[in-house]
This record gives structure tokens, sequence and C-alpha cells, in this order.
């Protein structure tokens, strides 16, 4: 368990910067992160106290080598502008993006909102970002470091694209980032672009994955979200097994506001928006194990939605998760939280008998 002395502390700090509106506070950490990964000694000092180091936690997915399972989602380093501070951070890989083909402002503020009673985010942020190109030039100036770890890249559609394009669009960011990324994830499941939700329709989706496919020689990925109903769930799965992709992400953030226990009036005025964090958990883990149970050790599959401690990330590992992945979790968990996920899974390895994590994926569906 994390120290009570460190809850209490953060918890204070926590309160503190939630005097602060949700997207300045954000930037401002953004910047303290990014400045971490370029100072070559602070970086191997905080390396040094959040990095387990374990090698039970190695994993080899899709080709790739992972020193430690849990990663930074989507969202969070949207320009991929502190690529060399997640691993010194104790993540074992993380995602940057969402990018889009050509730079946008993303959606009016405010658009992002704290449920604090729900340990839980909302946002519309709208795929704000600075472009494809930006994106690439930043992962290009990457160095090489021990605290180094894989990186990937979240792709979406630019709002101003209609539809009958978006194929294009997509090209646009996949041809830039795949040489620079280790694995390539193509986002169909934010809530706050208008239409992107349909291209999870298996007759849109064919073409967009089967597109990004070709012109790329790295793992693609395909991130889809908690609201779809199983028969769509099934479909898409389906569908990845045939054009071969690398895995699935699940999931997005949800548009359901049911089971929240903060003041009903927070929420409607906080209006429209992807819910993230704990209350998402339940219908994540749902969703992970009807994809594994579908296809199993066929391709790898990424859990996130809602991850909070070591016995969830465990029982997502065992549901059938080759990684996991968390935003959320480190908002409200604070600069431990990894090391304490972490430190958790290897205990819980060795406490089953295994001899890797990699052994304890799927072993929940596999005694069912």
């Amino acid at each position: 368990m994390m120290d009570p002395l460190y809850r209490r502390l953060y918890g204070a700090l926590l309160a503190l910067m939630f005097r602060i509106p949700p997207e300045r506070i954000h930037r401002a950490m953004a910047r303290l992160i990014s400045w971490v990964g370029r100072v070559n000694l602070l970086r191997a000092l905080v390396a040094r106290v959040l990095v387990v180091d374990d090698p039970v936690l190695r994993t080899r997915v899709f080709g790739i080598d992972f020193p430690a399972p849990l990663g930074l989602a989507a969202g969070f380093d949207k320009n991929a502008e502190a690529v060399d501070a997640w691993g010194a951070l104790g993540f074992g890989f993380a995602e940057v993006g969402t990018v889009t083909g050509e730079p946008q402002p993303g959606n009016p503020a405010p658009r992002l909102f704290r449920l604090p009673q729900d340990r839980a985010l909302v946002n519309r942020m709208g795929f704000n970002n600075h472009g494809a190109g930006a994106a690439a030039n930043l992962l290009k100036q990457r160095k090489a470091t021990t605290t180094m770890v894989p990186i990937g890249a979240n792709i979406g559609k630019t709002k101003a694209v209609p539809a009958s394009d978006a194929v294009a669009d997509y090209l646009i960011s996949a041809r830039l980032l795949a040489p620079l990324a280790e694995f390539l994830v193509v986002n169909v499941s934010s809530p706050n672009t208008p239409g992107l939700r349909d291209l999870q329709a298996v007759e849109s989706l064919r073409p967009l994955l089967g597109a990004v496919l070709g012109a790329v020689d790295i793992p693609v990925l395909v991130k889809i979200a908690p609201d779809l109903v199983d028969e769509d769930i099934d479909e898409i799965a389906d569908l990845a097994l045939e054009l071969g992709l690398a895995g699935i992400v699940c999931t997005n953030t949800t548009i359901s506001r049911d089971g929240l226990v903060s003041a009903p009036s927070d929420v409607e005025r906080y209006g429209a928006g992807g819910l993230s964090g704990a209350p998402l958990a339940d219908r994540s883990l749902e969703v992970l194990r009807r994809l594994y149970a579908r296809v199993g050790t066929r391709m790898a599959l990424i859990s996130v939605g809602g991850i909070e401690t070591p016995e969830q990330a465990w029982e997502r590992i065992c549901a059938g998760a080759s990684l996991i992945q968390g935003y959320t979790g480190f908002i409200y968990g604070g600069p431990l939280w990894t090391k304490q996920i972490h430190r958790g899974l290897a205990q819980r390895v060795r406490d089953a008998g295994y001899g890797s994590i990699s052994d304890a994926v799927g072993s929940a569906a596999a005694k069912r």
C-alpha cells in the first residue's frame, strides 16, 4: 500500500492544485515534466527514486521490449514534448497524442473539469495539438538515455476534415510519426470530435485500418470506446484479427454518467465530454474480458480506464491485458503512483509463482 504520510501530503498538495483551473495546472505540470526529461542529472535522480527495475516486470509485446507494463495513456503529452521524462517517472512506456494531420486549437475553453468525489475527470478537449509535423520534429530530437522507454503515437482525425477524407488525413500523421515511434494507435473513439466514433463501424474502420497498415512498418493498434455494444466489440475484434493488427487499446473515455456520486448539478454544469477515472473501471474491465474471450493470445490487449491500485492492475493482467495504461490515476495518485503499481505487480507475480508478468496474462480467463 502507498505510504500513509505520502497520501496525506499529496492529498494536501492536490487540494491546492485543484484551486487552479484544470488546464492551467496541467500546462504547468507538463512544462515541469518536460524540464525533468531535458536535464540529464535531474532525470537520473528522479528515475532513481521512481523506477522499479525488476526483471519479472519486463515483457515483450508485439515485438517490442517493455521494461514494465504500466504506460502513460494518450492525452497528457499531446505534442510529444516530454518523451524523455516518462521513463524517469516510472512508466514502462508512453503514448503521445492524440495527434492530428493538421494543427488545431481544439474545442473552446473551459473544456477540462474535475470530479474529485469520483476521482474522475471530464474533458472535451477536441484533439488540441500542434499537428503531426510538429510532433514529428520533437520526436526526432529524442535522446537515448537509460530511462528511455518505448513511445507510441496516437493519431486521430482533424476536425475540419470531412469523414470522406478521413483516411487521407490519418495517413498524414501515420507517415510522419511511424518512422519515429515504436507503435501506432489509431484513435476512432474520442467523443469530442464530431462523427469520429462513427469510424468504429466496421464498414468505415476496414479501409482506414487497411490504409494505415499498408503505409507503415511498425505495430498498429486501434483504440475503442467503452460505450460500444457487445456485438460491435466482437465485430471490431474479428476485423482486427482479419487485418493482422498488433492489438486493441480498450478503452477510451465514456459519455456515460451512470453511478457518479458527485453533485448532479456539477455534472450537468460541466456538460458534454469524455469521463475518465475510477467510474470507468468496471466497464473497461468488462470490455477487456470480452475482447480476450474473442481474440485470446492472437493479439495484444492494452487495458486503460479506472486503474488506480495494484489490485486493479493485476486484475487487468490476469483478465488478458498484456499492458496497462493510466492518466487520471496518475493525476489523483501523484508521482509515486507508478512505483506503487509496479511494486505491487512484481509482488503478485512472485506470490502467484510466475517467472514473469507475461506468464500471468489471461490466467484468470484460463481458470474459468
